[in-house]
């Protein structure tokens, strides 16, 4: 091997990653003429800790620099080394013991995807030219670094082959050409959900990771979309097939222009894939071009608010309900999708931050809280995380496995868009009743993809909110049927006084409406239109009017993570 990968132990610290480099490997690369010391060099300059070598569809370029320096050592070993190669051989030791170098492939799937295909440097390189082979790559073109290879495999089928090879499978620029978020394509439906949720995908680079605002990629994939439910590790990478960028053409970047951040313990190869595997989003950050600004996490958080991912407490005393509400809120987001939980801060960024003086005793109280108050165990990881001088506890709550989860062993708490409330009967039901489903790898067809693009042409409701679908009255109570614009499911039995919040108005403001509901106040264009739009917190939130064939459906309190197709023209959002 070129280098020995380091183990070593250390205090976590940020490693600055580019995880795609091309080489001349690849045959659309601009500057045939560079070496492999140019580009180690390069990497130095950039002061990257970490890179991956990912040509189009071969391994050629990472097996060039092992023989190169193989055969240096050789040569070396048998004494026949002349005083220019011996010093070459030793600049690369020297650049290899400061930088980890990853093999790796840019693979072209069907459609033209690309994918990232990441692995140990201890892996044999016969074996991933032998993925590659089952991956479709044709024998003849293995050492061309062609991005156009013919027909190939499906993305999904990619995804499963390198991460059960042990790789780390990331979807290449996944935002913009040859991306798998199928950004301006006019389909995409249940094929573009697969190619970015799949559990074999460890992470999506994107190329506006350094933005900010709900219109980003990250923002999209962070787990609040209903139809997005996993949370995605966003990371950025240079995609350089230079050294440097061109000054001509600012779009072609160079060696470390654009990289991620990455909080390890050790740099290596399995520290790597083990952050990509887990829940912990705040270990890795974009690298700013221009400052080193450190990110704040927690203040990003704060400015995004509360959400049906996350929640902000102040303080954990015992006093107030205080500490039992975050005991809630953990069994409520075990209950839905996961999601974390910051102590020490409230969400109003406009207030100091109070903190937390003894983060460890509080992690202390909050494991030994959960883990004797909620059934079933409900693993939770917690760190502490500095924003404004000020340490604050996180709790990253995951998907439960096993729902219902209860506190005390029969409150059960559910999440709503962004509050948590006791769960009604049926809502006890669905939770019983829920079950993982595996994804199904089902390759892109043209057939596939007209359904999806008549799919696209309906106008579906929006997909958060809620809709009152039914009501009756039973003695002296009026029981309503409630529709979670979010997953589809509708709840029976809900009364005014059970209501959660976002129930509660829904119901009051269904009420008020005249039977007749082509009488109602509704601003039309078309088939749909705006009854009512308004703030709550710092989410705008809509109360939106469709006819549909039977009736008129009016879905409350919408936010603007639901709103798509032509819905986001009738709000004023630009069109996705």
């Amino acid at each position: 091997m070129a280098h020995k990968r380091r183990s070593s132990k250390r205090k976590s610290s940020w490693k600055r990653a580019d995880l795609h480099l091309h080489t001349p490997a690849s045959s659309d690369y601009q500057e045939p003429d560079v070496s492999f010391l140019d580009i180690l060099r390069r990497c130095e300059e950039r002061k990257l800790d970490i890179v991956a070598i990912t040509d189009h569809n071969t391994v050629a370029g990472y097996r060039n620099l092992i023989n190169e320096i193989q055969q240096l050592k050789l040569l070396e070993n048998l004494d026949r080394i002349q005083p220019e190669e011996r010093q070459i051989l030793e600049e690369y030791n020297r650049l290899l013991a400061k930088v980890l170098v990853l093999p790796g492939f840019e693979f072209t799937a069907t459609f033209g995807f690309h994918i990232l295909a990441i692995f140990n440097p201890e892996k044999e390189l016969r074996d991933i030219e032998h993925l590659l082979l089952d991956l479709n790559i044709p024998s003849d073109v293995l050492d061309l670094g062609s991005s156009t290879v013919g027909a190939t495999s499906d993305v999904l089928t990619a995804y499963q082959v390198i991460d059960e090879a042990g790789g780390i499978a990331v979807a290449a620029h996944a935002n913009s050409t040859n991306g798998v978020a199928m950004r301006g394509y006019r389909f995409g439906g249940q094929t573009k959900i697969a190619y970015t949720q799949d559990p074999h995908l460890a992470a999506l680079e994107v190329t506006d990771l350094n933005l900010k605002g709900r219109r980003t990629t990250a923002a999209f994939f962070s787990g609040t979309k209903p139809e997005y439910p996993r949370r995605m590790h966003c990371i950025q990478g240079s995609d350089a097939h230079r050294l440097r960028t061109n000054p001509s053409n600012k779009k072609n970047l160079g060696i470390g222009d654009r990289t991620t951040d990455i909080l390890l313990e050790e740099i290596s190869f399995e520290a790597v894939r083990a952050l990509f595997l887990s829940n912990d989003f705040a270990r890795t950050r974009p690298r700013w071009a221009a400052s080193e600004e450190v990110f704040d996490f927690v203040q990003q958080a704060r400015e995004d608010g509360p959400s049906f991912l996350q929640d902000f407490h102040e303080s954990i005393t015992v006093s107030g309900g205080k500490r039992y509400a975050v005991i809630a809120d953990v069994c409520a987001l075990a209950n839905a999708n996961g999601g974390t939980l910051f102590v020490g801060s409230s969400s109003d960024t406009k207030k100091p931050v109070v903190g937390v003086s003894s983060p460890q005793t509080t992690i202390q109280q909050l494991t030994n809280e959960i883990s004797t108050r909620i059934s079933p165990p409900i693993s939770c990881q917690m760190d502490v995380l500095s924003t404004k001088g000020k340490n604050v506890v996180r709790i990253l709550v995951p998907r439960g496995e096993d729902s219902p989860y209860a506190v005390d062993d029969n409150k059960i708490y559910v999440r709503g868009e962004a509050d948590t409330g006791l769960a009604i009967r049926d809502e006890i039901v669905q939770l019983v009743k829920r079950v993982e489903r595996s994804e199904i790898a089902i390759p892109v067809t043209e057939e596939k993809i007209e359904s999806e693009k008549a799919d696209d042409l309906k106008l579906h409701s929006p997909r958060t909110g809620v809709e009152v679908v039914g009501d009756e009255v039973r003695g002296d109570t009026r029981y309503f049927a409630m529709k979670d614009l979010r997953n589809g499911n509708v709840v029976k039995n809900v009364t005014k006084s059970s209501a959660r919040r976002l129930w509660a108005y829904a119901i009051s403001q269904f009420i008020k409406l005249p039977k007749n509901l082509e009488k109602a106040d509704i601003a039309w264009t078309g088939e749909i239109g705006i009854l009512k739009q308004y703030k709550q917190g710092k989410r705008k939130r809509f109360d939106l009017a469709q006819k549909a064939a039977e009736r008129i459906k009016i879905y409350f309190g919408v936010t603007e993570d639901g709103i798509h197709g032509e819905w986001r023209p009738l709000v004023g959002l630009d069109s996705e």
